[in-house]
């Protein structure tokens, strides 16, 4: 199930919270709790993605794309993620998420966020994102104009840039 009670208190908790530049990182502390864990008493790989909406959201929020989005009536998807796995977070562990756009090109926005646990990675998640509308993707120009984002995007890390060139190679569909 969808984390809303947490999702509404992290927009209710950074409804107020000072503005971030648009490559700004957003930080929040949570709990791994009991609808979160798998077998191994740990933190579900699945469910790891979708607590990453815990940090996307309010990261919107701050840089200015929510009200972007509420006006035009748009949408955030992710279109693809690699994500790493590194230590386990266990049953009642708190972890610190760190949530940051990394940047853009012309038709992505690329998006980080890790866990943290005990000052260590835990897991890290490449995220590539789109604004959507009825008629389909909204460029990052477009947006970024919206957001009154007067910026260049910074140069994408190599590991971004990489991971996007092969995953143009993948075959799509997949030939299962």
């Amino acid at each position: 199930m969808y984390p809303i009670i947490r999702m509404t208190k992290e927009i209710l908790k950074f409804r107020n919270a000072p503005a971030l530049p648009i490559t700004g990182t957003h930080i929040s502390q949570h709990i791994c709790w009991p609808w979160d864990i798998d077998l191994w008493m740990e933190l579900n790989n699945g469910r790891t993605l979708t607590l990453y909406d815990l940090g996307r959201i309010p990261l919107a929020m701050r840089t200015g794309l929510w009200p972007a989005l509420k006006k035009n009536r748009w949408g955030i998807v992710v279109a693809g993620n690699t994500t790493r796995y590194r230590r386990r977070v266990q049953a009642f562990q708190r972890f610190e998420m760190r949530s940051r756009c990394i940047g853009w090109d012309d038709r992505w926005i690329w998006l980080e966020h890790a866990m943290f646990t005990k000052g260590e990675c835990s897991s890290h998640v490449l995220i590539r994102g789109a604004v959507t509308s009825r008629n389909g993707i909204i460029t990052p120009a477009q947006v970024m104009a919206e957001m009154g984002v007067d910026a260049v995007s910074p140069e994408l890390p190599e590991f971004v840039t990489a991971w996007a060139e092969a995953d143009t190679k993948r075959p799509w569909p997949p030939t299962i």
